[in-house]
């Protein structure tokens, strides 16, 4: 008998993972506690760039899918996945959201029911924090039930990898548990790799993002000097990545932003601290992402003789190109600089349309600087004119 599943969190993981869970003829109840959005989903309506309506209304019309706020629908599930987001609160880590989740599935927990870890978490967090908390709440043994940490490996937008060909992480409490979510992803999941204990699998999604943090950062160090050399960086990382070994290409940015790569190296920083161990190359790569906001207020100063009064137009502000995603992102940073020296500060952005009470406006070249902080694909950056251009990926 095939199991029906329950997602916890519907947002650009858990709502991904619901709709390939659906599409191979699961039933799978998309858990949210955010009334608005459920509507929506139930609606056949989505805000991931990754999901279409068409892909949501052919879930909900065959009865595959459904979205709801409550959270006895797990004790119709015998899988129970949580993909809430787990953020920094005053640069420390916040699994509140986890905490809560976990706690309120509890009351609905069954004898044999396989519940699943994917939100990023310290090591350690899976055996010492989630599953004393299920049997507390739960009022289970350990044994009576499965536990699972299978970090989520989502990128917005990425063409070339998906959920169903990007390789999963599986590391159960039990090898029992190992081998329920592996049969599990594997009807959806095309590679499935067993770790060797939870912890393995918690330390290894902070280092897959704690690498990418440290090498964009370089990047962003090396493209200052560039700058002052008075060559293109982009120029640069292209004839190094002709190197066919020993090279991976990383690009410069205004910082890194999104609900993974600023966030998961700071838990490993954290965890280190906790036992003692170091991690100077996290903190200082955490230090030059802080910077480079500020880095590019100094620029436009320059570009324009000065910021005060003048009007700039900031181009692009969610985390990333081609997505609405505005967590953590460090144009936040950037707007924040070029105001306190004293511009007056408009930002275009379609994707996002609304943000911090303001507004997107439009594109034009009614301003006395343009700073390009993402780059969606969709912009027409010819409507800017001939006014001056700042573009924080690179250029000299």
């Amino acid at each position: 008998m095939t199991p029906n599943v329950a997602v916890i969190g519907q947002g650009y993981v858990g709502l991904p993972l619901a709709m390939a869970i659906a599409e191979v003829g699961i039933s799978v109840t998309g858990i949210d506690k955010n009334a608005a959005l459920v509507n929506e989903l139930n609606l056949g309506n989505t805000v991931i760039e990754d999901i279409s309506t068409d892909q949501i209304k052919l879930a909900v019309k065959s009865g595959r899918y459904f979205a709801s706020t409550n959270y006895s629908e797990v004790k119709e599930s015998s899988i129970i996945l949580i993909c809430v987001p787990t953020p920094l609160s005053e640069h420390k880590p916040d699994i509140s959201y986890l905490l809560e989740a976990v706690k309120s599935l509890s009351a609905h927990l069954k004898e044999g029911d396989l519940v699943i870890i994917e939100s990023t978490i310290e090591p350690g967090t899976t055996r010492n924090v989630v599953i004393p908390l299920l049997e507390q709440e739960s009022g289970l043994l350990r044994d009576k039930f499965h536990v699972v940490f299978s970090p989520e490996r989502i990128d917005p937008t990425n063409k070339n990898w998906d959920l169903k060909n990007t390789p999963k992480l599986v590391a159960g409490y039990t090898n029992i548990a190992t081998k329920l979510a592996s049969e599990f992803y594997s009807k959806f999941i095309a590679t499935i790799i067993e770790c060797d204990s939870l912890e393995v699998a918690e330390t290894a999604k902070l280092l897959e993002n704690s690498f990418r943090l440290v090498n964009i950062s370089f990047i962003n160090e090396l493209s200052i000097f560039c700058q002052k050399l008075g060559i293109d960086v982009n120029n640069v990382i292209k004839a190094a990545a002709t190197k066919p070994y020993g090279f991976m290409p990383f690009y410069p940015s205004i910082g890194v932003g999104g609900h993974c790569i600023p966030v998961d190296p700071l838990y490993l920083a954290n965890k280190a601290r906790e036992i003692g161990a170091p991690t100077r190359f996290i903190e200082l790569a955490d230090q030059i992402n802080q910077e480079m906001p500020g880095y590019f207020v100094g620029r436009a100063e320059e570009k324009v003789g000065g910021l005060k009064s003048k009007k700039v137009l900031v181009v692009g502000v969610s985390y990333k190109p081609n997505v609405a995603d505005v967590r953590e992102t460090p144009v936040e940073a950037l707007i924040l600089g070029l105001k306190n020296k004293g511009a007056e500060v408009f930002w275009h952005d379609d994707l996002v349309k609304e943000w911090s009470g303001e507004k997107s406006v439009a594109l034009s070249n009614e301003y006395d600087l343009a700073i390009i902080a993402t780059p969606h694909t969709y912009l027409d950056l010819t409507k800017l004119g001939d006014m001056p251009i700042l573009n924080t990926r690179g250029s000299i």
